[in-house]
């Protein structure tokens, strides 16, 4: 008690100056002692009153804040002036500003040389002189990099893109660290930059790693009250051979016990290599065969894709790949045989403060995928266009506005040249909650027996969610969704539509609220019964 005492004096005067009280009075008693008076051999055997009183006195204020020479074009923070309070926050933070300006335009040794800060406690006042050693412009000087084992050097260093030559830049290191992340193979990266500058004002700079194991097996389940189990399981190796390079090797088996239809089965691979003609582009090498047994059709498909995907930044990815897909699908008309050259690319735009629980910000994202369809499946582009918006308000922004609106469409071939794949179902947890999964489609092509069902030429779905956060890791939510499907593309020809609404549950871990939602039909007369979602991450 009597140490914590002690030291309370110094965390309170920390405060108040912080604060722009430099004249306070703090007394700390222990049982009527002051605690500052006691020795610390002398420390009381027990105590029974603490009584912490502070007499904060006047706030101080600037009369002179001056700091110099800051960066050509930029100025001292506005609470960093004359006539505005003078605490030591607004002082420390207006020279860690001017450095960090200074560290920006190329100056990389650039430090506070001196400073003058004098208290005037008649006019309580204060009188605040900075003055900054920019140093000189720098370049990365070399790269030494250590603590690599099963990773190959030279591809280290293409991967991180280190740029040696250039005008120093914090940002360019801060690149560096999140390409060698991505990779996934280091537990720890460390960049250090040297202490003393080389003679041509180049910095050397000390990049130290560990690796982490290279493989790596995971396993999970879903379970769906109509859809019955899926089991999926994958292997990962994260640095096949040395260079960075990333296999990973997927399989499933879903439907298990679903009301409807057949058990699927899917298996694919995936090879990456990072750092592909340019330190921000991963090629990729993608294989995947699938058997599907939907309700309304089977489908067995194998695809074949090379690609890359660019991250141009944090917020703007994007991807384009050459993939052949042959597929065969049976249904009421018989069997179907598809076969298609496309080229599906995708642009996204994530501008989101949290991916798995947005509370502000929006994400877009645009696919375009062109094909050739080689004899009887026909020719033209999937389109589709999605936007998701965030807004909060309320204390402690407790209380999140959700929405989501997504189209898509088909142009080019006639709806029973173009593979099932492309086309366009609503419901389910990813489209209309409340509904059944893929439950509202088109009846357009004719069968032995009549129209068969199969997705639609175009389709768009809306969503709305009111997100109130309770407590601290407990959430609740009010829901809505409608879809809406088009027999023709461009969103022409017949159209259905369908709704549903419900509410849900959230619970926050450190990867993710978990998600509990229950949903019922509200327009439409694709389903009845309520839906019951169970999954990890907001819905959207």
């Amino acid at each position: 008690m009597l140490a914590a005492a002690r030291a309370d004096y110094a965390r309170l005067l920390g405060a108040l100056y912080d604060l722009g009280y430099y004249d306070s009075v703090v007394n700390i008693t222990l049982d009527g002692v002051e605690a500052a008076a006691i020795a610390p051999l002398d420390a009381p055997a027990e105590v029974r009153h603490v009584v912490i009183a502070v007499q904060p006195g006047r706030q101080f204020t600037f009369s002179r804040a001056a700091i110099a020479p800051l960066v050509p074009g930029t100025t001292a923070d506005d609470d960093y002036a004359a006539g505005q309070m003078a605490g030591t926050g607004i002082i420390r933070s207006a020279a860690t500003q001017a450095v960090r300006d200074w560290r920006d335009h190329g100056h990389a040794k650039a430090d506070v040389s001196g400073q003058q800060i004098t208290a005037d406690h008649p006019s309580q006042t204060v009188d605040s002189q900075i003055a900054l050693a920019p140093g000189p412009v720098v370049t990365f000087g070399p790269l030494h990099v250590s603590g690599f084992e099963r990773m190959n050097e030279r591809r280290l260093r293409k991967i991180a893109g280190y740029p040696e030559g250039a005008r120093f830049d914090p940002e360019e290191l801060d690149t560096v660290r999140k390409r060698l992340r991505r990779t996934g193979i280091f537990s720890a990266i460390t960049l250090t930059e040297a202490d003393v500058l080389n003679a041509d004002n180049s910095m050397d700079m000390d990049l130290a790693v560990i690796e982490q194991k290279p493989r790596r097996i995971g396993a999970g389940f879903e379970i769906s009250n109509t859809e019955g189990v899926m089991i999926s399981a994958y292997w990962l190796h994260r640095n096949l051979r040395g260079g960075g390079e990333r296999l990973r090797i997927d399989g499933s088996v879903s439907d298990i016990g679903a009301r409807d239809s057949g058990q699927d089965y899917s298996l694919g691979a995936r090879l990456e290599r990072p750092a592909t003609f340019h330190p921000d582009v991963t090629a990729y090498l993608a294989a995947d065969v699938a058997r599907m047994r939907e309700v309304d059709y089977d489908s067995d498909t194998v695809s074949l894709s090379f690609g890359a995907n660019y991250i141009h930044s944090d917020r703007l990815t994007g991807d384009m790949a050459l993939q052949y897909v042959a597929s065969r699908v049976t249904d009421e008309t018989g069997k179907n045989n598809f076969r298609v050259l496309a080229l599906p690319s995708r642009l996204t735009f994530d501008a989101r403060d949290e991916p798995t629980d947005a509370r502000k910000g929006y994400w877009i994202e645009g696919r375009f995928t062109p094909f050739y369809g080689f004899s009887d499946t026909g020719s033209g582009a999937q389109i589709i266009g999605e936007t998701r918006v965030y807004r909060s308000f309320g204390t402690e922004d407790r209380i999140t506005l959700a929405g989501r609106a997504r189209a898509g469409t088909v142009i080019g071939p006639d709806i029973q040249e173009t593979p099932r794949d492309y086309l366009f179902y609503s419901g389910g947890g990813g489209t209309v909650r409340g509904q059944p999964y893929q439950s509202l489609g088109v009846e357009v092509i004719q069968g032995p027996d009549g129209p068969v069902k199969t997705g639609g030429m175009s389709a768009t779905t809306l969503s709305a969610e009111i997100r109130w956060r309770v407590r601290e890791r407990v959430g609740v939510v009010a829901f809505a969704d409608a879809g809406q499907v088009w027999t023709e593309g461009s969103f022409g020809g017949d159209a259905d539509w369908h709704s549903g609404a419900g509410l849900g549950v959230r619970y926050a871990t450190p990867i993710g609220p978990l998600r509990f939602d229950i949903a019922a039909p509200v327009g439409g007369d694709t389903g009845d019964g309520v839906q019951v979602y169970l999954g990890l991450g907001q819905a959207f």
